[in-house]
């Protein structure tokens, strides 16, 4: 039996666009890991996800057959292979798959025959090892397989419907309930009979032996509500096949962990952690996870509590942990990034560029995780010292797990050296708990879809508003009316309103929606917003003034041009403000959201601590300077590598299509932008920051003002100023002396005032030592004091102690109604007496709590008469210890 030729990852890669080149194919890039302007998805989890909205009819490209290597990521969500990773052969939460595809152009027939032209010749895998499925129903791909291609009927295995209903099988496809849909035929290789496994459709088919490497989906109909199958006008071909499945058959290798790629980043781990055993489970995982991590910030995510920010916090501290388990106690992790910018670089040029953000990331939350790891310790030996029957609770231990990134074989060895075991099935509970959370917030859902039979009927919407604030003679070409499509809307009726063409700018890019009015004679129809649907539809969203509307009217739509003039302001300063952060701060910085509105600008970006003053000062400065140099903002249309090789920025989150509008201010601003902006950078007249704040680990946000709204915010400073200057005696010139002598003032008050609560102190403690009582050889004092607080209490305590030897000490410090506690044991009652254990004694009778060290304690309560009862108690208390 021969065996395949041994092939780097990276020619594989090169070996498979260069093959659908030369059949036609136009090479696409790769989409980023966050879908753009989708909603409806968490993460790009397989290739056709920037194709959707071409398989739905919503977008036209300009060729009919594409090949790409899309990066892909199953983590989160529907699709969550995170807890397998370094444990099985081949599951990933980052992979790579290969791609081809035909939007109406070729079919079956080629699709099949390019797939074992590419695998039998270009790449020499061996025939006799190669088998297909099809659908139990799919004749024509079946014939095509055995008689064209020559494929044994024993090879060819018919797969029904095998998941509980029609059509849901291993092979039939489809994209969601209704819509595209079609079979399926997938290639598998045997690894052999040494290796355990039957072929697909067999009960052991989930053995290792026959592995799926190429899904070939025909989508030739379109699912109905009723589940009815019409077919397509115009089929479509949609293929996958796993990058590290190929290579691992190529490389003669039997898991995906052995290729050449993985097996760089197993020994940079190694070195990096001290591991001599390459074999180690958790090797597997930190070299898996650095992909997904690196690609998650590389495509604008950062680490947060909820979101996608959420997964990609996971991700890393699940790999921090297993460097744990490796005996790391160091940031080692973000010393990866490296060896992976050497093996996927080339491939993805992006990577590269964004290293420094990358290894910035993913250090500050090496060092947060290092920070939770003391925590999760001190919250295990509170969980322990709680335990009365041997065994932690598996809710605490998920709570180790999920807050404090402990694993739960770590908490099971650290209690297993305590003499204690672990819930493990209440553990496990809580675990699917949380899956069952985890998968809830990833069903991301949209308010701006569109039902099909709209997307089916409607073209784009043409955009009048760059050039127009007004315009006549547009068409209504469909209503919504809570939701569904309508045919007419009438007074106080509150609708979503299409039209042909719109001077209304649909909120994107951070910009608002517009708003304003629609009409015609005799109606009245008040646009409070504006959305877009689908991704390429303007909805106008709103309420019937007056009349009715209907489908096929024609209308006057008028934009509110003043709050359009305040927020082109804001969106053009933004691009400044954006390019002013890169100079200033690094290029690390990089948008992270942004909101553009009338009255004022939002900005998150990239950087990892607070933006200085001197800093924010110098960014100011930057933006007013190009500001006063009145560029002309240039607009260009180009092809999107045409842009990036122009200068230009993509914006986070923003999907752009082929052709790309691009705005440059001067040499200073270069963006895809498709929002609505000045004519020159002068236009903005004046931007003023307001605000600098965190909002999630490494995103940062400033929040502007531009124009008027900046003018009156400097007036109403500057009245401010005036005020204080006049409360001080003085003018805005001397402010700062002013209080300067008065907090020099108020800080030698301070200073007196404490030396007289010392000294009145010292005085009570002097009385009151003569007020203990002597209970088994062990002066007690209990006693209530006006005005004193937790730290005066404290001081009088250990003043106490020195004057009384062997002693216990309860002090109140009663104030506004509050009792402050503090308890201290000295010499000989220590043995006996805890004055935690006192001191919660009280402040159970008082409705406080409270405890601390053997030795000091404090806490709290309220004041009254149980306070009194308390304190008289204490004698009795202590003799029962000493008893």
């Amino acid at each position: 039996m021969t065996t395949p030729s041994k092939t780097s990852t990276r020619q594989i890669r090169q070996d498979f666009l260069d093959f659908f080149a030369s059949k036609g194919h136009t090479i696409v890039p790769s989409a980023p890991l966050v879908p753009g302007n989708d909603p409806t998805l968490l993460f790009t989890n397989s290739g056709m996800v920037q194709f959707k909205d071409v398989f739905l009819g919503a977008e036209k490209r300009s060729y009919v057959r594409a090949a790409d290597v899309q990066r892909c990521l199953r983590a989160g969500g529907k699709h969550n292979d995170l807890d397998s990773v370094g444990y099985t052969a081949r599951h990933h939460t980052f992979f790579e798959m290969l791609g081809n595809w035909s939007f109406g152009d070729y079919f079956k027939k080629d699709a099949i025959a390019w797939a074992w032209e590419l695998l039998t010749e270009v790449w020499k895998l061996p025939k006799e090892r190669l088998l297909v499925t099809v659908y139990h129903t799919d004749d024509e791909a079946y014939d095509l397989w055995h008689d064209m291609i020559g494929i044994p009927a024993d090879r060819i295995v018919r797969i029904g419907d095998n998941k509980g209903a029609p059509y849901a099988s291993d092979n039939f496809w489809q994209m969601a309930d209704t819509g595209p849909c079609g079979p399926c035929t997938e290639i598998f290789y045997d690894h052999g009979e040494h290796i355990a496994g039957g072929p697909p459709g067999s009960p052991d088919e989930d053995g290792d032996r026959f592995i799926e490497i190429w899904n070939l989906v025909f989508m030739q109909f379109d699912r109905q509500p009723d589940g009815t199958l019409v077919p397509l006008p115009a089929p479509c071909v949609d293929t996958g096949m796993g990058l590290e499945r190929l290579a691992a058959i190529l490389q003669h290798v039997h898991t995906n962990y052995e290729i050449d790629l993985f097996q760089a980043l197993i020994g940079k781990a190694a070195e990096l952690t001290g591991t001599a055993d390459r074999e180690n489970k958790s090797l597997r995982v930190i070299a898996d996870h650095i992909r997904a991590c690196s690609f998650l910030i590389v495509d604008g995510v950062l680490p947060s509590n909820e979101g996608r920010g959420y997964v990609l916090r996971r991700i890393i501290r699940r790999a921090l942990r297993h460097g744990w388990m490796l005996g790391v106690r160091q940031p080692f992790f973000h010393k990866m990034v490296g060896t992976l910018v050497e093996l996927m670089g080339e491939a993805y040029p992006e990577l590269p560029a964004a290293r420094e953000l990358v290894e910035k990331a993913l250090k500050a939350e090496e060092e947060r995780f290092a920070e939770t790891l003391d925590s999760g310790m001190r919250i295990f030996d509170d969980v322990a010292s709680r335990v009365k029957d041997g065994v932690i609770p598996g809710a605490d231990a998920f709570r180790l797990y999920d807050t404090y990134g402990f694993p739960v074989d770590l908490t099971a060895d650290i209690a297993r050296e305590r003499g204690l075991a672990v819930d493990m099935a209440g553990f496990d509970a809580a675990m699917e708990q949380q899956r069952e959370t985890a998968r809830a917030a990833g069903k991301f859902t949209s308010n701006t879809g569109l039902p099909a039979e709209l997307v089916a009927q409607m073209a784009p919407t043409g955009f009048l508003g760059y050039d127009h604030l007004d315009a006549g003679g547009l068409q209504v070409v469909a209503l919504l009316k809570g939701g569904r499509p309508v045919q007419a809307v009438e007074a106080g009726d509150e609708a979503v309103v299409f039209l042909d063409n719109t001077p209304f700018y649909a909120e994107s890019g951070g910009q608002v929606g517009d708003i304003g009015v629609l009409a015609e004679q005799g109606v009245e129809f008040d646009v409070t917003d504006t959305q877009k649907f689908a991704g390429q539809f303007h909805g106008h969203l709103g309420r019937v003034a007056k009349g009715a509307l209907k489908v096929g009217d024609h209308v006057v739509a008028s934009v509110d041009g003043a709050r359009r003039a305040s927020t082109i302001l804001n969106h053009s300063a933004t691009h400044l403000l954006h390019a002013a952060l890169r100079e200033v701060l690094g290029t690390h910085v990089q948008q992270k959201g942004s909101l553009v509105a009338p009255d004022r600008l939002r900005f998150d970006f990239s950087h990892f601590q607070p933006v200085t003053a001197a800093e924010l000062a110098e960014v100011e400065r930057r933006v007013n300077a190009q500001i006063r140099a009145n560029h002309e903002a240039e607009v260009h249309h180009m092809g999107m590598q045409e842009a990036l090789d122009f200068g230009a920025m993509a914006l986070f989150g923003e999907k752009y299509g082929e052709n790309v509008r691009v705005l440059r201010m001067g040499d200073y601003s270069t963006e895809l932008c498709g929002g609505t902006h000045v004519s020159r950078t002068g236009d903005i007249g004046v931007f003023k920051l307001v605000g600098e704040s965190g909002v999630s680990a490494g995103v940062r946000r400033i929040e502007a003002l531009t124009g008027q709204g900046a003018l009156d915010h400097i007036a109403d400073e500057e009245r401010r100023l005036d005020e204080a200057a006049a409360l001080l005696g003085g003018n805005a010139s001397d402010v700062v002396d002013k209080i300067r002598a008065l907090t020099d003032r108020q800080k030698k008050l301070e200073r007196e005032l404490e030396s007289l609560k010392a000294k009145a102190a010292s005085s009570a403690t002097s009385d009151l030592a003569g007020a203990a009582v002597d209970v088994g050889g062990i002066r007690v004092l209990a006693s209530r004091l006006e005005g004193f607080d937790a730290k005066a209490l404290r001081d009088a305590v250990d003043r106490l102690k020195q004057q009384l030897g062997d002693s216990v000490i309860v002090l109140a410090g009663a104030e506004g109604g509050k009792a402050a506690l503090v308890a201290g044991v000295n010499g000989a009652a220590m043995g006996k007496v805890k004055a935690g254990e006192l001191l919660s004694h009280i402040a159970s009778q008082i409705g406080g709590k409270g405890g601390g060290r053997p030795d000091l304690a404090q806490g709290g309560g309220e004041d009254g008469p149980a306070l009194a009862s308390a304190l008289k108690g204490v004698s009795g208390w202590v003799q029962q210890r000493l008893d």
